[in-house]
């Protein structure tokens, strides 16, 4: 991971853990060369607005972005990025997103303009395919949460949302076995599980008690690993890097053979 970034520094995160070994050094170059701009933001700040014309997509360095869906009397956040996600990828498709982006604390993301995404398209189509499987995983994680807040009560949802974030963020060489550093506060817990801020504080206060999870001043310490996923129902399989549903070698096949045909 560290020859990645020292290599790559903006892009280095990238499918790490699931199909980064599927990329060839010329992609990695080309990925890493698609970036215009690099920005930054500290605090919590909008990124896009929903229904905002795109004409870029943003991949992020460091810190956190949400996806979130609000109106006058409601707020949900309804999905979270994490370093090396292409956080609007589908924007090129799409071109106006249904949601709102926002970061959270100190952010780095990187701004890669339409124009060369679509000479991607044209002519790298196995990198084109990796783009895609990456907007992919996003469903992936979105049909889960959907599953767990419907048969999860709410310290299980809890559970869940900080057992993926655990996950994801060691995927991508950050956090360790112990915990990890987030911005997240309970409200935002609240916001993403569909919970009031007493039912969450609640919650939290249980996972305390139990010596499962210990969460405060933006240190999430993981006490229990094991009753942690017990309580979230936690199978990683639906993040494409362990558990069953991952894709191996098969893509780093057809790159192999790609560029022997070359």
């Amino acid at each position: 991971m560290r020859e990645e970034l020292a290599r790559f520094p903006l892009t280095g995160r990238f499918l790490a853990s699931r199909l980064r070994h599927a990329m060839t050094a010329m992609e990695k170059e080309l990925l890493e060369s698609l970036v215009d701009d690099v920005r930054e933001t500290n605090g919590y700040t909008k990124i896009l607005s929903r229904g905002d014309f795109c004409e870029y997509s943003t991949i992020l360095i460091k810190g956190f972005m949400t996806r979130v869906i609000e109106d006058e009397t409601d707020r949900s956040i309804v999905g979270f990025q994490v370093p090396g996600d292409f956080v609007d990828l589908h924007g090129f498709a799409l071109k106006r997103l249904d949601h709102d982006l926002f970061a959270l604390g100190y952010t780095q993301f990187g701004i890669v303009p339409h124009e060369r995404l679509r000479a991607v398209l044209e002519n790298e189509p196995h990198l084109a395919r990796l783009f895609w499987f990456g907007t992919l995983l996003d469903a992936s994680i979105h049909r889960e949460w959907l599953s767990k807040m419907v048969r999860l009560r709410a310290v299980g949802r809890i559970a869940h949302v900080i057992t993926e974030l655990w996950y994801r963020l060691r995927m991508v060489g950050l956090g360790n076995l112990s915990g990890f550093t987030t911005p997240f506060t309970q409200v935002d817990l609240a916001h993403i599980c569909g919970l009031s801020e007493i039912h969450v504080n609640r919650s939290v206060r249980d996972l305390r008690d139990g010596e499962v999870v210990d969460f405060r001043r933006g240190r999430i310490t993981i006490l229990n690993a094991e009753r942690l996923k017990e309580m979230a129902r936690f199978n990683p399989a639906y993040l494409y890097g362990e558990g069953g549903l991952e894709v191996g070698s098969a893509l780093n096949k057809e790159a192999g053979e790609r560029q022997m045909a070359k």
